[in-house]
């Protein structure tokens, strides 16, 4: 299998609950065989955004900017894991994926939400649906959605009580479903050049 997989998380908050639910995806993914890896924007720490990374003249971007277009443009699918802000997406998020489109292009995306409530980050998941669509990927139709996150994976990731069981069951096939849609775009990209 051996797939490249992003998982791209977004809070800048200093008590984050939702690495809990990355750390998580990228501990099973990795399980899976996937080559997997951690996106957090805090790390990155992308200033708001101003030119995007297709604005720059050739080797002139920021060096953040160069190195996650590199990783972007090799992966072969994304998982965006988001929290919920006042029914909204994060902010910190959605300005790193703003930094970029071609890279995205061609390639499938899964979302995985939370929150601290039941709904579960329900209403980020589906305003994230229609943007990464337009950004050129194809969403896949299985999601994850913890709520609240505080009851469903304790604090080193590890699923507990009846939201870990549910998060444990939901899993393989939010996975399944994402390698799928991977292994189709991997063979129609070998077979076909992209029209643009």
């Amino acid at each position: 299998m051996n797939d490249r997989i992003l998982v791209f998380y977004g809070s800048y908050r200093s008590d984050r609950m939702g690495i809990r639910l990355a750390e998580f995806l990228v501990e099973r993914l990795r399980r899976r065989g996937d080559a997997v890896e951690l996106i957090d924007a805090k790390a990155v720490n992308l200033p708001m955004l101003d030119r995007m990374y297709k604005e720059y003249p050739s080797g002139k971007a920021p060096e953040s900017l160069e190195q996650l277009a590199g990783k972007i443009h090799d992966a072969d699918g994304f998982v965006f894991v988001t929290g919920e802000y006042s029914w909204g997406v994060q902010p910190g998020l959605k300005n790193l994926t703003d930094h970029f489109l071609e890279e995205w292009f061609w390639r499938p995306a899964a979302i995985a939400s939370y929150s601290a409530g039941r709904f579960s980050g329900a209403r980020a998941a589906t305003a994230w649906h229609g943007t990464l669509s337009e950004m050129g990927m194809v969403v896949v139709s299985s999601t994850i959605a913890v709520g609240p996150i505080a009851q469903t994976l304790a604090a080193d990731g590890a699923p507990t009580g009846p939201g870990g069981e549910a998060l444990e069951k939901a899993f393989p096939r939010f996975a399944d479903d994402l390698t799928w849609w991977v292994e189709a775009a991997k063979m129609q990209r070998q077979r076909k050049k992209p029209p643009y």
